[in-house]
């Protein structure tokens, strides 16, 4: 073996306290552009299920045509990506966003 991957193999991990920190700061924000015709949710950063419930109240309070814009979306759960699934069957267009999110959203959809 390559010395230089057995010395990776065999090096402890080592876990950086500083990067679990900002990692369990990180939030969700949701910003809302609305032009009269059509009502834009863009989510920013880690969206988890405990976000769902104000994402829900704020689209049921805006326009039939409404965007979900994933393009900041740097994580999010499973529950997460069911929701956006219901989102895209009942009319919302979910945009942009890590490919990730939409192959997980497509493999939940055929479950």
């Amino acid at each position: 073996m390559d010395p230089f991957w057995r010395e990776c193999l065999l090096s402890p991990v080592v876990v950086n306290t500083e990067e679990r920190k900002e990692t369990a700061q990180m939030t969700c924000k949701i910003e809302r552009h609305a032009d009269g015709q059509q009502t834009t949710f863009r989510l920013i950063g880690y969206v988890q299920a405990e976000h769902l419930e104000a994402l829900q109240a704020q689209l049921e309070s805006h326009s039939p045509r409404t965007v979900l814009d994933l393009d900041e979306v740097t994580l999010v759960d499973v529950e997460v990506v069911r929701f956006l699934g219901r989102c895209e069957a009942a009319g919302i267009a979910v945009l942009h966003g890590p490919p990730y999110i939409r192959e997980w959203i497509s493999r939940e959809q055929r479950q």
